[in-house]
């Protein structure tokens, strides 16, 4: 009969806080010097921690990076997995997409760092991207799905949707530089985020559907 594994033992809030400081330390320096030129040593610098403290947590610089990738996409996705199959489907895409543009400006460095894995074909993320994205993405394709099936909004492809919120938020944090250059650097958010929502809302209102 085979040994079943031991139960790793949870972390502790020390342990916990460390990890935390650790993860936005790395996203500072992998921010200014990118994956090649970042140093584990840099790190523990900027996070005040000694070397074999940090290598205690993460024994490589790629684990501390997908680490930190991770986290991002965590906290990216977290409005999405709260969006509510029982609840009125503008309303719940209304505050999906309005949290994800507060989140793009705020302008994290995260954002560009992500953008910039993405762009090299995501070599450290690529097993978070094809199992808990994907599954995240099929699970709320079908609650849109189901909406479009009750008749509440118009039909559309809910995948493709997905992305086209995220293209859309994603720009203003990937391309805030642009976004400036055009709009000035007071860029009214408020105005932003009701163009935002008519764009990608007003073809999904049925005749049925408040356009409030």
């Amino acid at each position: 009969m085979p040994k079943s594994k031991a139960k790793a033992p949870a972390e502790t809030r020390i342990q916990a806080q460390n990890r935390a400081v650790i993860l936005a330390a790395a996203l500072e320096v992998f921010s200014a010097y990118g994956y090649r030129g970042a140093t584990v040593d840099q790190i523990a610098d900027k996070a005040g921690l000694s070397k074999p403290n940090l290598l205690y947590y993460f024994r490589r610089k790629e684990d501390i990076y997908t680490a930190v990738l991770e986290q991002t996409l965590d906290e990216w996705l977290a409005p999405l997995r709260v969006l509510d199959a029982n609840g009125e489907p503008i309303a719940e895409l209304t505050r999906y997409i309005s949290e994800k543009l507060d989140m793009s400006f705020a302008a994290s460095p995260a954002s560009k760092l992500f953008a910039n894995e993405v762009l090299h074909g995501a070599p450290h993320v690529r097993p978070f991207l094809q199992g808990p994205l994907r599954e995240l993405v099929d699970e709320k394709a079908a609650v849109i799905r189901r909406w479009i099936m009750e008749g509440k909004i118009r039909a559309v492809d809910p995948v493709h949707f997905i992305f086209a919120i995220w293209a859309v938020t994603q720009h203003y944090a990937d391309f805030s530089v642009q976004v400036e250059s055009v709009l000035g650097h007071e860029a009214e958010k408020e105005r932003t985020k009701k163009a935002v929502l008519d764009i990608l809302l007003s073809g999904l209102k049925t005749s049925c559907v408040s356009e409030n």
